[in-house]
């Protein structure tokens, strides 16, 4: 037992070691990912509602909302990242409010149009599709 210790000791503790920094990679990475994924999904949702707010003027809740989603899952897309239908309605929702909570603070008044109330489609309405963007 010892000559075979002394034989391939090192050999196998190379390996274990090898495949323990092989596990330990892996999993960075795939939390490195998970973060890196999310924040560019908020990053273009935020991007995307701020054009169409800006470039659709004459479109209402749902129809901007629609142009919102067309955008963003062009964008994710075309960077092979993979979103849910309610994370793009989740996503987009919190950057509404996010819009209105700026605009309280900045003392704007709310607008006929949207009286206030975001986007105008009812979250309980979600469909639970999975695009895959890949």
């Amino acid at each position: 037992m010892a000559e075979f210790i002394k034989t391939y000791g090192l050999t196998i503790l190379a390996t274990i070691l090898t495949s323990v920094a092989s596990y330990v990679g892996i999993a960075l990475k795939k939390i490195y990912e998970k973060y890196a994924n999310t924040k560019i999904k908020k990053d273009v949702v935020r991007t995307v509602c701020e054009a169409v707010e800006q470039i659709y003027t004459d479109l209402k809740g749902a129809e901007k909302y629609e142009k919102a989603v067309e955008g963003i899952t062009e964008i994710l897309t075309s960077k092979g990242i993979t979103i849910t239908e309610i994370e793009v309605k989740m996503l987009i929702e919190s950057v509404c409010y996010s819009f209105k909570q700026a605009w309280k603070s900045a003392g704007a008044a709310q607008t006929p149009v949207d009286d206030g109330e975001g986007i105008g489609v009812d979250p309980g309405e979600a469909e639970f599709d999975v695009y895959d963007y890949s």
